[in-house]
């Protein structure tokens, strides 16, 4: 996931287009590729509007979009007893399919608005400002001669830092769920900021865990 979104941005000035996908647990299972189950589904998508007032950026979050597929609700109705229940998700909803004492089966959608989908967001109001430094070998390690020593003289490997090309999110700003308050907030604190062209960088971490990226350019 650290990948994105910067490899779409630097695919796109090539004239690349990317359509990355989400690989599922299922390609694990034999049965389930036998079956021909799995389903390569797309990696979510945020939007979001900044708003810039001065020396100062706030962001909104105004749509979240997820597209899971795990099971199907046709395979959970024919599958089902009486009197059991079973939880799906299918093309971005969680649905609950029931099937009563008499064989009645009921659907019960359960990710009701795309707000449903978030457990926690946050802001990085200057993304480029902070690089990734990575420590690389330099040299391999290599064992020195005895030069008359009784045991051999070690030669330490060497590292230099360098740049990966990425940046580290640092979190500024966040909203968050817990177990005794369930709302969130969609629209961040106004940060100072200063003046010129910026990259800020929202990231939401979805019901499931799994966290999307996405960036914007603003001028202030």
């Amino acid at each position: 996931m650290g990948l994105f979104p910067n490899v779409l941005d630097e695919a796109k000035a090539k004239g690349i287009d990317i359509a990355p996908k989400y690989i599922p647990a299922d390609v694990f299972d034999k049965r389930a590729v036998e079956k021909n189950q799995v389903v390569f589904h797309d990696v979510s998508f945020i939007e979001v509007k900044p708003h810039v007032k001065g020396n100062s950026v706030a962001v909104e979050l105004t749509d979240f979009s997820v597209f899971y597929s795990q099971d199907s609700i046709a395979a959970a109705e024919s599958q089902l007893k009486d009197k059991q229940s079973k939880i799906v998700v299918e093309k971005g909803q969680i649905v609950k399919v029931s099937k009563d004492k008499d064989g009645i089966v009921t659907r019960e959608a359960l990710t009701k608005h795309w707000t449903d989908w978030i457990d926690y967001w946050s802001v990085d109001f200057d993304f480029e400002s902070k690089r990734e430094i990575i420590r690389v070998k330099k040299l391999p390690a290599g064992q020195g001669a005895l030069a008359g020593l009784e045991a051999p003289q070690m030669e330490f490997p060497e590292y230099e830092e360098i740049w990966s090309g990425d940046y580290i999110f640092e979190n500024e700003w966040q909203s968050f769920r817990t177990k005794k308050d369930r709302s969130l907030e969609f629209m961040s604190v106004f940060q100072e900021v200063m003046p010129g062209r910026r990259k800020v960088a929202v990231k939401v971490v979805d019901i499931f865990g799994n966290d999307t990226m996405t960036i914007v350019e603003v001028s202030v």
